[in-house]
């Protein structure tokens, strides 16, 4: 007899004792005898079009706009800047190898959760799960819509977003009721089918590709020099600069942050239609595009502003083609970015719902969330206490960010752990079906999860006291793991 927390039964529970599934396995079908079972599924509706889009157009948000003043303030120069943009482009494709082949092999919903889970066991596959649904993705979320407020709130039009209408118990402006209202919208857009989302996802990731290509050609177009430098900024220097590994490393820590999101596609491979095939294209184009777009544009912003212009600016893009066009340049840069953010939250609340539902299949969290509507086939439950945690973080006002804070340490550490599955794969099941075996294995994988590690630690010391906030919020789903575990005992149980 097994007693809820005696140490059989925890042992009994972490065990790794998932079998590895081919990709051909009936979509979201219970993995675990006493998983959750439903009478509707998730039906596979995105295409490799759409797919892509869900990569290039969840990674391209806001960063590539913004984070250029970051890298020139950190190491100084163009050319450590492009070389700081490439190794980040470069681990962020290694990334992507790793998980074509983890993603083509197992195509299921919650990506990361189920290679964690086969690979490590429940628990270790929970707190992942645990830490995106509680912080990671209502934070993120939170996040976006903020900033989409705010870059509308600089057009004259929107200057009534400060306006606070509600002043007990806590004040409430315009701006939080309108950024509430985006999540509100597109979580509702999931709601209605993932051929929905997809196709949004899809028409306004070409028109951002577009708006991206547009810059790039104002800058460089015969008005762009309007300083008289124009190549010659890119052998300019910024004399402030933090410089040495130190300066590095932040700005490749910012570009990474710029290229983070590939790994979204992953979470909704349960809806991908010949996942085996489509997840390896979308995600090694997709990081190739968003690379490519990500040099183009930084090279612009360097043809019109020098280093030390680009160091001083808060809005680098923004500026550079203010200088050519004036204040409509800078408008349409403005609408670029609002436009940007709104598909990078479509991406985010796709795949964030997934995770949960996931969890839930397993039975190892409330099994509402591993509902699916009968009508759009949607993880609908999942998706509506998803927005439900993120308005409640927009609510509260600024501490959510202090709760994203707290996310960038699980992130890295969760990259690290999903990232190595793949070596438990290869070396447990070496025949197992694999419709994309990555290139340079076991190399390339390996510099990305030892580059993970390194940038884990980077930003556990950077931010020390959020890095163990953070740790101690990844802990504490263990006792809700265990009291989910013994529900699902006694339930098998009950069912024998």
């Amino acid at each position: 007899m097994f007693w809820p927390l005696s140490p059989r039964f925890i042992v009994r529970e972490l065990a790794p004792k998932v079998p590895l599934l081919p990709y051909t396995q009936p979509l979201c079908m219970a993995t675990t005898s006493n998983a959750v079972s439903t009478s509707s599924e998730l039906s596979r509706e995105l295409g490799v079009s759409h797919a892509a889009a869900v990569v290039v157009g969840t990674i391209i948000g806001s960063g590539i706009f913004l984070v250029p003043a970051e890298m020139m303030q950190a190491v100084g120069s163009a050319k450590l800047v492009y070389l700081a943009w490439l190794v980040g482009g470069l681990l962020s494709f290694f990334g992507a190898l790793t998980y074509a082949e983890l993603g083509a092999m197992k195509p299921q919903a919650g990506g990361e959760y189920v290679y964690v889970r086969d690979a490590y066991g429940p628990l270790l596959a929970f707190l992942y799960g645990w830490t995106w649904f509680v912080i990671a993705k209502p934070a993120s979320i939170a996040t976006v819509v903020t900033g989409l407020v705010r870059i509308l709130g600089t057009f004259s039009v929107f200057s009534f977003f400060s306006t606070v209408i509600v002043s007990k118990p806590f004040p409430i402006a315009w701006g939080q009721i309108i950024a509430i209202a985006a999540a509100i919208l597109i979580s509702f857009l999931n709601y209605l089918g993932i051929k929905k989302a997809g196709e949004f996802q899809l028409v306004f990731t070409l028109l951002k590709i577009g708006i991206i290509l547009a810059i790039v050609f104002v800058c460089f177009s015969g008005i762009g020099d309007v300083t008289g430098r124009g190549w010659l900024n890119f052998a300019g220097s910024f004399s402030g600069a933090k410089g040495g590994m130190a300066g590095f490393m932040a700005a490749l820590v910012a570009a990474l942050w710029a290229y983070d999101g590939w790994n979204d596609l992953n979470m909704v491979a349960g809806e991908v239609k010949q996942p085996g095939r489509s997840i390896p294209i979308a995600l090694v184009a997709g990081v190739a595009i968003v690379g490519a777009l990500y040099v183009l544009m930084n090279a612009g912003v360097q043809y019109v502003l020098p280093a030390s212009a680009i160091a001083a600016s808060p809005r680098p893009a923004s500026d550079a083609v203010a200088m050519v066009m004036g204040r409509m340049g800078a408008g349409i840069v403005s609408a670029g970015m609002a436009l940007s953010m709104l598909v990078t939250l479509n991406g985010t609340i796709m795949s964030g719902a997934r995770v949960p539902f996931a969890v839930a299949r397993d039975g190892y969290f409330f099994h509402a969330l591993a509902k699916v509507h009968p009508r759009f086939h949607t993880p609908s439950v999942a998706i509506v206490v998803q927005a439900a945690l993120s308005i409640l973080l927009l609510l509260l006002g600024a501490n959510f960010r202090q709760l994203f804070s707290l996310a960038i340490f699980a992130e890295w550490l969760f990259y690290m752990i999903a990232g190595s599955t793949i070596f438990v794969f290869r070396w447990r099941d070496p025949q197992a079906e694999r419709p994309f075996r990555m290139p340079g294995y076991p190399i390339v994988p390996a510099l990305f999860v030892t580059v993970a590690a390194a940038l884990l630690c980077y930003t556990f010391w950077g931010d020390l006291p959020y890095s163990w906030y953070g740790l101690l919020v990844i802990l504490s789903g263990t006792p809700v793991f265990l009291a989910f575990a013994s529900l699902r005992h006694r339930s098998t149980k009950a069912n024998l």
